[in-house]
């Protein structure tokens, strides 16, 4: 096979980073976008050049206008989309919001309406299976203190 021909069957997934951030109570933080009609957890693409860490600092710090300490990752869900491509999902432990970073949160006010803090159970009425799945897995991984290997937000079945 040539250089070229490897370089085409190469996968070239589009990347995006996010981050679970939590309350006093455990609940974690949702943000409303105006342009969706589901909640989603801070985050975004990754650019050029940047790691997915990095795109995660800024995402935060332009949608919340804030920069907290992110933590370490929870979660790499390989979560291909038919409109999309292949795509890959980095979520990471934000921990603990102090009241310091809560007091100085400033919305995006062009792409979000809204942010607040919710329990687990009430996730699937307030966004899209597959986010669900990742964030679960997040609150679970954070909670063991592991990593989880996700596809579609779930564990695949390994091969024996």
């Amino acid at each position: 096979m040539s250089e070229n021909e490897h370089e085409a069957k190469m996968a070239h997934p589009r990347m995006a980073a996010g981050v679970l951030f939590f309350d006093d109570a455990d609940r974690v933080l949702l943000v409303e976008p105006s342009y969706k009609d589901y909640r989603e957890i801070p985050g975004g693409y990754v650019e050029q050049g940047e790691s997915p860490l990095q795109a995660c600092v800024r995402e935060v710090h332009e949608e919340l206008g804030i920069k907290p300490r992110i933590g370490r990752l929870l979660v790499v869900d390989w979560a291909p989309n038919p409109g999309e491509g292949d795509k890959v999902l980095y979520l990471f432990d934000g921990g603990r919001l102090d009241a310091d970073h809560r007091q100085q949160i400033v919305l995006q006010a062009d792409e979000l309406r809204s942010y607040d803090y919710h329990p687990a159970e009430q996730l699937p009425e307030l966004t899209i299976p597959r986010l669900v799945r990742r964030i679960t897995a997040g609150i679970q991984a954070r909670a063991n203190g592991v990593t989880a290997y996700l596809e579609h937000g779930t564990t695949p079945e390994t091969a024996s």
